[in-house]
């Protein structure tokens, strides 16, 4: 009887502190500043990504594909004698499309089929896109190319550098306005970009009868770094 008057004694105790110890046992808050910093660098691209299509229409579908079909294996036939090896060329879509009247009548089918192509050879880059295109002859399409830097690691690390770099530099003048010093590292986190320099739009039909000019210019890779700091008092 005596020890389970205790034991209740204690728990009633425990219980009170608990009860008014309140917020005062919370850990305190600590002060840090979070900004982004951007790095950009340039480089020389070293291929040129081209999206090409075969498109033709028929009275039925199975003569729509025949000619797109046929359009398309001549232009990546092209692209192969041009120096494309396999792994640079990727189907990029295929579309089957009815084709109607007003009265919403079918009266045909538009084929599409889709082909990317990486072109690593830059000075003759003009020449692979018109002999291409005049390949597929008027199925051919010729969407969009773009520039990219095939092996970008080391300019992104200098891009990420300078990201950082830029948001240190950020971070240490807000501490000096406030006072403060900066402590360690809390939080990185980090977004990348390029800017491919895309030409054409979709559906883009090519002048095949004359050789396409082709200026790489230079690439800009970009890193964005948000990096978070403790401050010291």
């Amino acid at each position: 009887m005596v020890l389970s008057r205790f034991a209740a004694s204690v728990a009633a105790l425990t219980t009170l502190v608990a009860l008014t110890a309140g917020p005062a046992a919370a850990a305190p808050a600590l002060d840090s500043v979070t900004v982004t910093g951007t790095g950009d660098v340039f480089g020389e691209p070293d291929v040129l990504v081209a999206d090409f299509a075969a498109e033709a229409g028929a009275a039925t579908v199975a003569e729509a594909m025949e000619r797109a079909s046929a359009a398309a294996t001549r232009m990546r036939d092209t692209l192969v004698s041009a120096g494309v090896v396999a792994a640079d060329l990727q189907t990029s879509h295929a579309d089957i499309s009815a084709q109607r009247d007003d009265k919403g009548k079918i009266t045909g089918y538009t084929v599409t089929q889709g082909l990317t192509a990486k072109i690593r050879d830059l000075p003759k880059a003009g020449t692979v896109l018109t002999e291409t295109v005049t390949a597929g002859g008027d199925a051919a399409r010729l969407n969009a190319v773009s520039f990219a830097i095939d092996d970008d690691a080391a300019l992104l690390a200098e891009a990420r550098r300078k990201a950082f770099a830029d948001a240190k530099g950020k971070a240490e003048l807000y501490a000096g306005a406030a006072g403060r010093k900066l402590g360690r590292v809390i939080r990185v986190s980090e977004a990348t970009s390029d800017d491919g320099g895309g030409i054409g739009g979709p559906d883009h039909k090519f002048a095949a009868d004359a050789a396409m000019p082709v200026e790489p210019g230079r690439q800009r890779l970009t890193a964005n770094v948000t990096v978070e700091w403790l401050l010291l008092r």
